[in-house]
Formats: C-alpha cells, structure tokens, sequence
C-alpha cells in the first residue's frame, strides 16, 4: 500500500509540524508540507494539519483540490488548541473532492498562546506514531 505524508503548519511554535515529523520517523516515510503535491496516486494519504478558527486552513484545501485524482484514502492527524479533531471539516471539504476520509484518525491538543502550555507532549507524539504504523500496514 503507497503512503505518502503532507502537513500545514502556520504556528512558529511548530506543533503541526513536530507531529509530522513523528509520523514521518515512525513509517520510514518523508514529511513534506502541502506546497509539494503527489507526484504519483497514492492509496493513503497521511494529512497532518491544525485547526485554525474552526476549519482546515484554505492551504490544506487547495492541495487537496490539486491532487483530488491522485489520493485514493484520507488518514486525518491534527493538533488544535480546543484538541477537536478537524476531520469532521476535513470531510466536507473531501467529499465535496470525492476524496475518501478513514473514518479513525488521530488528534491531540496543542498550545495556543497560555491554552495547553507544553502541548503536545512526548507521550502525544509517541500515541501519533503507534497510530501512523497501525495505519500503515
């Protein structure tokens, strides 16, 4: 099964960013952000995204439009400050690509000025990678 990784990040503490580097580290895969489409089909897509005011950032959407022929599942990791998952808006925004959405995903909190101060934690990216290997296989 071919797994490629894409994130998003816009926050200078880099929380999005550091999960992606976890899943990337925990499959053997690289982790590049969204400005990098899929050269090929893939059959999961890894998104490692934040949820900014209640939405995926129109970055994360505009990948997904330009490679909506390209990815055969979906496999949602977020952070955000509330520590809502954003698959729920993620999947509106893939249905309306006919892109499909795994229906599990994983999400944690993350710090936002003084909310969650020291999030996410070790044990939050170690929780991402068993995750990223379970979806994997």
């Amino acid at each position: 099964m071919s797994t490629e990784i894409r994130y998003f990040t816009k926050s200078k503490k880099g929380n999005t960013e550091k999960l992606a580097q976890a899943v990337a580290k925990a499959v053997k895969l690289p982790a590049l952000d969204v400005t990098h489409d899929l050269s090929a089909r893939v059959d999961r897509l890894f998104l490692v995204n934040a949820m900014y005011a209640s939405n995926i950032d129109r970055e994360v959407k505009a990948f997904l439009t330009r490679n909506r022929d390209k990815i055969g599942e979906i496999v949602n990791f977020c952070t955000s400050a509330s520590g809502k998952s954003t698959t729920a808006v993620l999947k509106k925004t893939a249905d309306e690509l006919q892109i499909p959405v795994c229906d599990r995903d994983f999400h944690c909190a993350a710090s936002w000025i003084f909310i969650n101060k020291g999030l996410p934690s070790d044990a939050d990216f170690q929780k991402a990678a068993d995750f990223a290997r379970s979806m994997k296989k």
